[in-house]
């Protein structure tokens, strides 16, 4: 009788440990999810206020259409050194919208191209997540 409580105690012991682990396990889940998410939403308003900044009429550089832009090596390139950036070009040209012919209507050339990139953290030393948005936005 004796070696039967002390082997229900062991594998009591065993849920307990298994149980502590599988805990563990999905705190540390949920830390990275917060993480990625605070870092995606951290990007997503980068690109939002970046669209508010086109809507209101600021003027961005023309993306040069003979060398294209590689968004995963821009944002590989510039992670380790940012917490948030932005890269905004007028893609209106390289997209066909308008022409760059002399005497064009630019008011005819607005679509936009906004990359952003943003840590889930105010400093890169704490920061665990980097996110990266690319979008293509169309001024009104």
């Amino acid at each position: 009788m004796l070696y039967v409580a002390l082997i229900m105690l062991i594998l009591l012991a065993l849920i307990g440990i298994v149980g502590m682990q599988v805990a563990t396990m999905q705190e540390r889940m949920s830390s990275n999810f917060l993480a990625a998410n605070q870092a995606f939403q951290g990007a997503e308003a980068e690109v939002r206020s970046r669209e508010v900044q086109v809507a209101s009429g600021t003027a961005f550089d023309y993306e040069d259409c003979s060398t294209p832009f590689d968004a995963t090596k821009w944002v590989n390139d510039n992670a380790d050194g940012n917490l948030t950036m932005t890269r905004t070009v007028n893609i209106s040209i390289c997209a066909g919208q308008c022409s760059a012919a002399v005497g064009a209507e630019k008011e005819l050339c607005t679509m936009y191209r906004t990359t952003a990139l943003s840590h889930d953290q105010d400093t890169l030393g704490t920061s665990s997540s980097v996110a990266a948005i690319d979008t293509i936005f169309i001024k009104p």
